[in-house]
């Protein structure tokens, strides 16, 4: 069966209700990087909602929307959703993204060329703790410069 094309719109973060049973829970930290990544590419990833402009999915950019004093945020309105489908999805949408995993060499070599090109890895999510799980052969970890942008993967090496 096909589906409807799915359209964005913008509505007023103020408009937006949050999903009383979220579980999913956004750390201050968190929401600095959520706010940093769209003040660099932009709001990409719209904000799922009901009929009822309640948020199925984007808890956390509508946080980093309101940190950034953004006033209207991309939209996509789900509708026909049955109170179970709604919360099958919003748990679905933060677990299921966790079952992945990381090609470690490819990874490497990109956060590495990304160095190279002064991206900061805040920016892309990444602290020291996430350096020392996904490359746990590197003992020796600059654990104070990642925030401050100076951290080189060649320790890494």
């Amino acid at each position: 069966m096909p589906k409807a094309k799915t359209k964005s719109t913008y509505f007023a973060v103020d408009d937006l209700n949050p999903y009383q049973y979220n579980s999913r829970k956004h750390s201050e930290s968190q929401i600095t990087q959520i706010a940093k990544s769209i003040t660099e590419f932009g709001f990409t990833n719209p904000i799922l909602i009901d009929e009822k402009s309640t948020i199925i999915a984007g808890h956390g950019r509508v946080e980093a929307a309101l940190s950034l004093g953004i006033e209207e945020v991309p939209c996509i309105m789900i509708k026909g959703l049955s109170e179970s489908q709604k919360k099958a999805y919003v748990i679905a949408d933060n677990k299921i993204s966790e079952n992945s995993e990381w090609d470690y060499n490819l990874l490497k070599s990109e956060l590495k060329e990304l160095e190279e090109e002064g991206i900061d890895y805040d920016l892309i999510g990444f602290n020291h703790e996430d350096f020392d799980e996904l490359f746990p052969e590197i003992e020796d970890i600059i654990s104070d410069k990642v925030d401050t942008n100076t951290t080189t993967l060649d320790a890494y090496e």
